[in-house]
């Protein structure tokens, strides 16, 4: 049938992609004022109906991306050759969508307008802002949570915002559209490395395919404009550097991602074995590798501070995000769980939970990071597994963190075990927000039931560890060269 062409599969998407835009109008994270007419709220009635057109489109667009993925395993060269199509088709839609899934970009305005109004970004939340600021207008839809938060963000993002609102007067719509097209860099950014990194025309293909056309990603990172796309963006062109030999620059791009977001962090340690195998492999070459590529990001981080003058406040605030619950996180529910089991008072216990889940997860990277070392994993594909197992374990878990080690695990092993499972995730996750952002209980069980199904089918269909014969690389081997180069 033509809907199951690459052709086929391209407008069946971009037409979900329109459907969840068209809805979103009506049901997505409207502002609260200051929508200029364009982004206004509405009654019950087309509020209900804009969130059923955004979920149908979701469906659809997750169906033709499936099948989109099964035409590339099977090595159908118009799927391979008409990818960055495919994907321009399934962006377009979401370009003038009112905020998406998400009310975080309005926390990205009126922090970028806290630091233009000379507020202190690390020690007050977006409520600060008076009504006659730069960003009020944003700060009065920013979420709950978020309104007294302090920004968890680093100075290089928080100079973009401020350079948006600057730019924009703080007007609510444009100042959202300037930080899209931030995502949209981000996404352009993704798209070169993953290109890079992803070998042959079948390999990078695949590996456009689970790390930009997918759902999770044109929803949350264009759709809900979220800076992890960014991140994810200069974490992968800093790996595609180092693997070209250009550590130092390498190094640089990551430095700036930790001044993004600061789990880009552990991109750092996986770049260090590389330089560290490339100059032999001895106590000179691994000394090298753990101590310059820290230290040249460490120099783009205090730069970026002193340029911003925010101060090094962020140094403390990267643990607010765990003060609030949220239902992903595997270690806050058994913490929560336990502590009310337990104690009077669940918190102390449901902290401890949650450290023990990062210090498990710091042994499952340093067991990733040997292996990397020892010329048993490549470093690239280590990193994507270390940092799926950061979010896994981590107190906060929002769906789009799926994100960080998804696009680096698909620019080097897209057809294999764990892409098979990331793929079956990304696909289920889309579904835990609401297009208003919010978390309803059908959206968990709308995700649990197409997780179980998908990962039902993953067990009975495995991907063979290998590419399609059209990939030109096997798994593990970014650039086609062997994993201990």
């Amino acid at each position: 049938m033509w809907f199951f062409s690459a052709s086929g599969c391209r407008w069946l998407g971009a037409g979900g992609a329109l459907a969840v835009a068209v809805g979103g109008w009506f049901a997505g994270t409207l502002p609260v004022r200051g929508g200029w007419g364009l982004w206004e709220r509405h009654g019950p009635a087309p509020t209900t109906a804009g969130a059923l057109l955004a979920y149908l489109g979701l469906t659809l667009l997750v169906a033709a991306w499936w099948r989109y993925g099964v035409l590339l395993v099977r090595g159908a060269a118009a799927a391979r050759d008409g990818v960055l199509a495919t994907l321009a088709c399934w962006t377009a839609p979401l370009l003038l969508a009112p905020p998406l899934y998400s009310a975080d970009v309005y926390s990205y305005v009126a922090q970028g307008a806290m630091v233009l109004e000379g507020h202190d970004v690390y020690g007050a939340g977006p409520s600060v802002l008076g009504p006659g600021d730069l960003g009020a207008e944003a700060a009065a839809s920013v979420g709950g949570h978020w309104t007294d938060t302090p920004a968890p963000y680093g100075p290089a993002f928080l100079l973009l915002a401020a350079a948006v609102v600057k730019l924009t007067g703080g007007a609510v719509v444009p100042a959202v559209l300037g930080m899209r097209l931030i995502a949209l860099g981000a996404l352009a950014l993704t798209v070169w490395a993953v290109r890079g990194l992803g070998g042959g025309p079948g390999g990078r293909a695949g590996a456009l395919w689970l790390a930009v056309l997918n759902p999770l990603f044109l929803i949350h990172v264009v759709g809900g404009t979220h800076n992890d796309g960014l991140m994810i963006g200069l974490v992968l062109g800093g790996v595609l550097l180092t693997t070209r030999g250009r550590w130092v620059l390498g190094s640089v791009l990551v430095g700036f991602a930790v001044m993004v977001k600061s789990p880009a962090a552990v991109a750092l340690l996986f770049i260090g074995i590389v330089v560290a195998r490339r100059d032999g492999g001895g106590v000179r070459g691994l000394a090298k590798g753990l101590v310059l590529p820290g230290a040249v990001a460490g120099a783009v981080a205090a730069g970026a501070t002193l340029l911003a003058g925010t101060g090094f406040g962020w140094l403390r605030t990267q643990s607010v995000a765990g003060t609030i619950h949220t239902a992903l996180s595997l270690t806050s529910d058994l913490g929560l769980g336990l502590g009310l089991l337990l104690a009077d008072d669940p918190d102390p216990v449901k902290d401890l939970v949650q450290k023990l889940g990062l210090a498990a997860a710091l042994v499952l990277i340093a067991a990733l990071a040997w292996r990397s070392w020892r010329g048993r994993l490549d470093p690239a594909l280590g990193l994507g597994l270390s940092l799926t197992a950061l979010v896994a374990l981590s107190p906060m878990v929002q769906p789009w963190y799926l994100l960080w080690g998804t696009a680096v695990v698909a620019s080097t092993a897209w057809y294999g075990r764990a892409g098979q499972v990331l793929a079956v995730l990304s696909a289920a996750l889309v579904y835990e927000t609401a297009p208003s952002g919010r978390t309803p209980w059908y959206g968990f069980v709308a995700a649990g039931g197409v997780a179980a199904l998908g990962l039902l089918w993953a067990r009975r269909e495995p991907w063979r560890a290998g590419a399609p014969e059209d990939a030109d690389q096997p798994v593990g081997t970014p650039t086609g060269r062997p994993a201990s180069s």
